[in-house]
């Protein structure tokens, strides 16, 4: 007997087909194909909406507390600073008004007495040697040139690692912060003329029309050989204008002078037609007088004076509040009014009309401490 075959039933196509069967015998078709990847398109754009909004709320959740962390912790530094009761500056603004005027608006603000120590550069940095070497701490800041601090820092520990200063992060370039100090303001120098002596077309626009023959014998200076805006000046323009400019400028016989503010008050009273270098806000008192301050084309040399807390500051808390205040908006508007550039970013713009163009003066420098003494040494040979 034969085994039966095998039959195989193949059902009845179905006419009602349910419409994901619909879906998918349409979704084969190169037109279905395409419906489909932009579902899955729209899907996964839905998908990364929702993936965003839950960063954001995550990530506002640990950006709003860590603010409020950051405030009160800031809060706790003013309390103590207030409970420290004094801070002492040492400082080289030789009596300057917005510096004073910086000074008031701290004790305004926060109640806290300024005591500062006003000193010529070599005077201050002597200063604190000597003190500290005895085991003496009497000072919280210093505020002296870039320079200075980093002369301090290769010959002992003199200052403390800067704390956090959050005004720092609203520095301008170039200015930055470093480990131990953080820009203050600057002091850049432009060059003194009186307007009875130079006529208009006479008014030096570059560097290099010091060198006229005209102005031989007429030029009064900051004396370039030891350390100070004389020498700042005379190792700037070194590199920038060439060595031939600071040789050329000796030919001119300038009279040397070390009384910077009375210096530029003897142009004033026609004793010399020029004067360099003449730091800006020195000049902001001399309205009415007949003298006028220009930036030569190739910009200003400057000095970069930086902020930076005593070894052992007595009152630690107190001298960084200060240097905070420092930075803050309404202090660099203070300088900036007073014609010298801001360390802090926007405030330039919001100087008064006639502040503006020394505000926002092309800078050169600084000098480099490493070139100190061969800048010194040139200086004496050009100037016996």
């Amino acid at each position: 007997m034969l085994p039966s075959p095998r039959i195989r039933l193949r059902p009845k196509p179905s006419r009602c087909r349910s419409k994901s069967s619909m879906w998918w015998s349409k979704s084969r078709t190169p037109a279905g194909r395409q419906r489909s990847r932009k579902y899955k398109i729209r899907e996964g754009e839905e998908v990364m909406k929702t993936l965003k909004a839950m960063l954001v709320a995550c990530v506002a959740g640990m950006v709003m507390p860590a603010h409020a962390q950051a405030q009160e912790s800031w809060d706790a530094v003013v309390d103590a600073a207030k409970k420290e009761g004094k801070v002492v500056v040492y400082d080289m603004a030789l009596g300057a008004p917005y510096f004073i005027a910086v000074l008031k608006s701290f004790e305004a603000k926060y109640g806290i007495p300024v005591e500062s120590l006003d000193l010529r550069a070599s005077e201050l940095s002597e200063r604190i040697r000597t003190e500290q070497s005895a085991g003496r701490y009497l000072g919280d800041v210093e505020m002296i040139s870039s320079t200075m601090i980093e002369e301090q820092l290769q010959k002992g520990d003199f200052i403390e690692r800067l704390p956090a200063i959050p005004n720092a992060a609203h520095l301008r370039p170039p200015f930055h912060a470093t480990e131990y100090s953080v820009p203050a303001f600057v002091q850049p120098m432009g060059i003194l003329i009186n307007t009875r002596m130079v006529k208009d077309d006479e008014v030096p626009k570059s560097w290099d029309d010091l060198l006229d023959p005209k102005w031989k014998g007429k030029i009064l200076s900051d004396d370039m050989r030891p350390l100070g805006s004389g020498n700042t000046m005379f190792a700037i323009l070194e590199h920038k204008m060439g060595p031939e400019f600071n040789a050329k400028l000796a030919e001119q016989k300038p009279v040397f002078s070390r009384d910077m503010r009375n210096d530029a008050r003897r142009v004033a009273r026609g004793e010399y037609a020029i004067y360099v270098p003449q730091i800006f806000a020195f000049t902001s008192d001399l309205k009415g007088l007949p003298v006028k301050v220009v930036v030569p084309k190739e910009g200003a040399p400057y000095a970069e004076m930086d902020s930076a807390v005593l070894k052992n500051a007595p009152h630690p808390n107190a001298a960084r509040l200060f240097i905070q205040h420092f930075l803050d908006m309404e202090s660099q508007l203070i300088y900036a009014n007073a014609w010298m550039p801001p360390v802090v970013a926007g405030v330039a713009e919001r100087a008064n009309p006639d502040a503006q163009p020394f505000a926002n003066a092309p800078l050169l420098g600084p000098a480099k401490l490493a070139e100190r003494p061969s800048m010194i040494e040139l200086a004496k040979k050009l100037y016996p």
